[in-house]
């Protein structure tokens, strides 16, 4: 059963600082103009980042600069964020059975899930997998991984998602590269944990279902390059899940003898507003069924792995919690993760 939820603090800045104390001078002439329209239509409000570009330029840092200060700022925030998790679940660090790691945005071995298990006190003997450059879709296999270990060990397992995606801001370029302008205008940072116990009551993952369409595997990238990881993001994602997210919700609800009438709350990863259009228009739903997915965008922008945990969170304290969860997300492949969790 899902238990407790931490969340990392971070500084925030809200997207016109954003746009007025650093993009606006990355940009110039025609593509300024174009890149101030997309960040403004964008749907995000705020952004938290550990390496904010208002204090700290990164974006001619080479790749090895960056990792290195993802090591330095991910590890405090990891560390924050499952210690809020383990409080609020009642847990000490050394009844976790499996300790899972999401991260895309940076590298380094030992890797956080050996020092932090090291710094929180984990047991030599706790179990740790690290899920790596999966991308936004990232938790959901991670739920899916911890879930089954709980259910078939009987003890508790913990998932934290750590994303810096500011730590990859791309240097300026003179002409308009859309992708990239799409990319700095929606990306923050977070770090969020769970805790999954052998519990009989609470809310149970009961499946995750995936589906990946190889034929577009040039549609979303994530490419590491001497400058970072750079993002390729196509314009024509939303054409695909179009095509797909029905066919998969269907599938995967019926095999509960469920439909989409009977999903009472939405976890919906925000790649951006038309991504959210898109699941919305094709699976018929009413326009609050979102609500949440669209706060959190506004509030936290894209987290990438990080983003669907937040908004589980968002749903879970609501005054009067969603009896049946479907939550979806989307990533490289290009690939379609949901998973149905239920309260029991």
């Amino acid at each position: 059963m899902l238990g407790g939820t931490g969340v990392a603090s971070l500084p925030a800045a809200s997207q016109a600082e954003l746009w007025s104390g650093y993009f606006a001078s990355h940009y110039t002439g025609r593509v300024a103009a174009i890149a101030e329209k997309i960040f403004t239509n964008s749907g995000v409000r705020t952004r938290q980042a550990a390496v904010s570009p208002l204090d700290e330029d990164v974006s001619g840092w080479s790749t090895e600069q960056r990792m290195r200060r993802y090591q330095e700022e991910a590890l405090p925030l990891g560390k924050e964020a499952v210690e809020r998790a383990l409080v609020s679940s009642g847990l000490a660090a050394d009844d976790v059975g499996l300790f899972a790691v999401c991260s895309c945005t940076g590298y380094a071995t030992p890797g956080l899930d050996i020092l932090l298990a090291r710094d929180l006190g984990m047991s030599p003997r706790t179990q740790r997998l690290f899920i790596g450059h999966m991308g936004c879709y990232a938790a959901l296999p991670g739920l899916g991984a911890v879930s089954d270990f709980v259910t078939a060990r009987g003890r508790p397992a913990l998932l934290l998602c750590a994303e810096l995606t500011s730590l990859h801001i791309q240097p300026p370029a003179a002409r308009l590269e859309t992708q990239q302008v799409v990319s700095h205008a929606l990306f923050g940072d977070a770090a969020v944990a769970v805790v999954l116990q052998p519990e009989e009551h609470g809310y149970a993952v009961r499946e995750i279902a995936a589906l990946t369409d190889p034929t577009t595997a040039d549609h979303m990238s994530w490419e590491v390059t001497d400058l970072g990881f750079r993002m390729g993001l196509s314009a024509r994602v939303p054409q695909v899940l179009a095509r797909h997210v029905r066919p998969m919700v269907d599938d995967l609800l019926a095999n509960h003898g469920l439909t989409v009438a009977d999903v009472d709350g939405w976890a919906v990863h925000p790649g951006g507003p038309r991504i959210l259009e898109t699941v919305e228009r094709h699976l018929d739903l009413p326009e609050t069924a979102l609500a949440e997915s669209r706060a959190v965008l506004a509030a936290h922008g894209n987290c990438s792995s990080a983003t669907v945990l937040l908004i589980l969170d968002a749903l879970r304290r609501r005054p009067t919690p969603p009896r049946r969860i479907l939550a979806l997300a989307f990533g490289p492949g290009l690939t379609l993760y949901a998973a149905f969790i239920e309260r029991v």
